[in-house]
């Protein structure tokens, strides 16, 4: 089984980790602002069964994406974990080509994620406006990940999925990985309106695949019930070859163990579709071909 979405580091290599705590969308985080290596990590999933992980970037500084990667590899030649690596690169910039050339060179990298998500809330924002998925430049630059077999990571909120919408389509040889689940934060009757609509919009472009990850990012804990309406909400849209397991760990460790989420996320997907949702998507969209 794969886990397509977690985090290595060392706290001194991310800013965000050094000095007072920012607003974040999962809330406070001092438990960790700290170092968080693959050992950890393998010991957090001892006994899961995980046998397969992809690392996702974790916000060093822009200028330090290429060292990022560099970093996750060289633990990964000396752990042999992560097995996929997913960079960061400035969909924003004109100099986008170069970068994603340098990060083709480095062994595992296998898509790129570049965080979109814009909120009314501060405290939820994180790009610096909502229409950057309509930007002619990040069109452009995102067309170009096609040819290089580079997936992208897609991270908006409900009232930015139109926008996603017109990219995935605007990019149809590109493989985009919606994150969280589309990160559902506005629980009520017209926020979960809004959310059902953007994430049924997407699961209409067939280059859109869905991560089942984070979903206690806004509430701050693990929710067995929160996480079962939520996945078969997403298996119902994407279909199980459409849908993959992340753990967003450690950031979920804020508030849960790596096995009491894992089983909830267990419980919540139906026998006949583990198969897909715990290791084929992940294996076929991020190039992790023994692991299916």
């Amino acid at each position: 089984m794969i886990d397509a979405h977690h985090h290595i580091w060392r706290q001194a290599d991310l800013p965000w980790l050094l000095g007072p705590e920012q607003p974040r969308i999962f809330g406070s985080y001092a438990p960790i602002k700290r170092d968080y290596m693959i050992e950890e990590f393998l010991e957090d999933i001892d006994g899961t069964g995980i046998t397969g992980s992809v690392y996702v970037q974790a916000n060093w500084a822009p200028n330090w994406a290429l060292d990022e990667a560099r970093w996750v590899a060289a633990e990964s030649a000396r752990s042999g974990w992560p097995m996929a690596i997913v960079g960061f690169a400035d969909m924003r910039s004109r100099r986008a080509a170069e970068a994603l050339k340098r990060l083709t060179d480095v062994p595992g990298v296998c898509g790129i994620r570049h965080q979109f998500h814009w909120h009314e809330n501060p405290a939820y924002r994180f790009a610096p406006g909502p229409d950057l998925c309509e930007e002619g430049q990040v069109m452009e630059n995102i067309a170009r990940l096609g040819d290089l077999g580079l997936s992208f990571d897609l991270q908006v909120f409900a009232s930015q999925m139109p926008g996603a919408v017109s990219l995935a389509q605007a990019c149809p040889e590109v493989t985009f990985v919606l994150q969280h689940a589309g990160m559902l934060e506005d629980h009520s009757k017209a926020g979960r309106t809004l959310w059902l609509t953007g994430m049924t919009a997407l699961a209409d472009c067939p280059n859109v695949i869905c991560k089942l990850s984070g979903l206690g990012t806004f509430i701050h804990r693990n929710d067995p019930e929160h996480i079962t309406d939520q996945v078969k909400t997403a298996l119902k849209l994407f279909g199980p070859e459409r849908c993959m397991f992340g753990s967003n760990y450690p950031i979920e460790k804020l508030w849960t163990s790596y096995a009491d989420l894992f089983a909830a996320y267990m419980d919540a997907v139906p026998k006949s579709h583990r198969n897909a949702v715990f290791a084929g998507t992940a294996a076929r969209v991020y190039g992790l071909n023994n692991h299916t």
